[in-house]
């Protein structure tokens, strides 16, 4: 249940060594990063394609979105289960079982769904398969946080982020952007799953960092009680539950734009599919450098801060000119880049609650590690449901200011999440800078 401190963390910080030292990737995980970048670009790979591909395959849009919103459901519980799973087996053999559930669910669906146009097999083949990639990306997630030292757990949360963010769905849709009009998008579909094994066997097969590959609950505690706790906490520490809250607004936008976006772009706005795909990488591609640039910024400002005024106020904004600059300029693709653009670098605002969460429970990081974890996924599935709920009867419009209301609303939820004054357990402050930063 309690993510075991570093034994060196502790210690004088070491001068770095080496590349990855230099740039604030733990040495020992330095694979595995690398192999859930491949991982994610595979995953992402359907992202900016997906929901018209099925449409034009006589599939209804209330039907996809839903196909989404199950997708989502999947991938909320995944998530939550990366965290307290990584407790009880350690994190290595989670990322095993998310990486053997992706590869064969995404055979049974391009295998036997998508030919058949069964909308039930489709439904549970590609619905289970959201089980799989928080398996084994937030299960890397929650080794990085149980080895890596508290002086350069900023850094090193920031590069997960670069690694996912930067595969799903940035150069995931750039790929696609090029291997669509080569092979189709179905054998696309295909070639994701190569990446995916490629992204996979590397993180798997060459990482051999050993804390990942044990349990990290204490050896006497029942696997009953881990699992448990690992959601009680929510409600027995109440600023968990609201950066879990947090944590779900974040990336809700961006799974909910997903399902509307390509066809409002591409229908609506009169861009093509290919453009379509360029925008959304390149909305991803400065979201994944911003993630590095607001992990500094919220180790100088403050994470409470860089979260609220950057992440919940700056998304809030860049919504609303996401839609009405787009609308005004119509197909203007250099518009339409920069705008996305924006609203990718204001969504990494968020990077800092990687940092923050698990120091609001010091002596729970683990637990902590699984409210966020059970946050984003539940992102997944909130985005798509808003659309599928609001699309019909308030359009385009009415479903982006929701979305810029609830990142308002986050903004305000942040401000309760203070940290304590002191790692109980250790009697060091677990954030890089003083606590009273964050308290401002």
């Amino acid at each position: 249940m309690t993510v075991p401190p570093n034994p060196h963390s502790a210690a004088a910080k070491p001068e770095p060594r080496g590349f990855p030292d230099r740039t604030g990737i733990p040495k020992a995980l330095s694979w595995g990063f690398l192999g859930v970048l491949i991982f994610m670009i595979g995953d992402g790979v359907e992202s900016g394609f997906l929901s018209p591909y099925l449409l034009h395959e006589g599939i209804s849009r209330e039907r996809v979105a839903l196909l989404f919103t199950v997708y989502g459901v999947t991938a909320s519980i995944s998530a939550w289960f990366s965290g307290a799973l990584s407790d009880l087996w350690g994190p290595r053999r989670v990322m095993m079982l998310g990486f053997g559930i992706w590869a064969a669910l995404q055979v049974v669906f391009l295998g036997l769904a998508v030919p058949t146009h069964h909308y039930w097999l489709l439904a549970i083949s590609y619905g289970l398969r959201g089980f799989g990639y928080p398996l084994f990306a937030y299960g890397f997630l929650v080794w990085v946080t149980a080895v890596t030292p508290r002086h350069r757990l900023g850094s090193a949360v920031g590069w997960f982020w670069f690694a996912f963010t930067g595969g799903l769905p940035t150069l995931g849709s750039l790929v696609a952007s090029f291997t669509v009009p080569w092979l189709g998008t179905y054998r696309t579909l295909w070639f994701a799953l190569v990446l995916v094994v490629a992204g996979g066997l590397i993180a798997l097969l060459l990482v051999r960092e050993p804390t990942g590959r044990n349990r990290l609950a204490p050896s006497g505690e029942r696997p009953v009680a881990t699992l448990l706790g690992s959601l009680s906490i929510v409600w027995r520490n109440p600023r968990i539950g609201v950066g879990a809250v947090v944590r779900t607004i974040n990336t809700a936008a961006q799974f909910g734009f997903l399902v509307f976006l390509p066809v409002f772009f591409t229908d609506t706005l009169g861009f093509s599919l290919t453009e379509w795909l360029r925008l959304l990488a390149a909305m991803f591609a400065t979201n994944i450098f911003f993630n590095l640039l607001f992990g500094l910024v919220g180790d100088r400002l403050g994470w409470q801060r860089t979260v609220t005024w950057f992440g919940g106020v700056g998304c809030a904004v860049t919504t609303l000119l996401l839609y009405y600059g787009t609308v005004a300029a119509g197909d203007n693709f250099a518009l339409a880049m920069v705008l996305v653009s924006l609203f990718g670098a204001t969504l990494a605002g968020y990077v800092p609650l990687s940092a923050l969460m698990p120091s609001l429970a010091p002596e729970h990081k683990g637990q902590a590690m699984s409210a966020l974890n059970l946050g984003a996924g539940a992102s997944t599935f909130v985005g798509p449901a808003v659309v599928a709920l609001f699309l019909g009867p308030l359009g385009v419009q009415g479903v982006m200011w929701i979305f810029a209301g609830l990142y308002l609303a986050s903004a305000g939820l942040t401000r309760c999440l203070t940290l304590p004054a002191q790692s109980s357990a250790s009697g060091t402050s677990l954030a890089p800078v003083p606590s009273t930063a964050e308290q401002v």
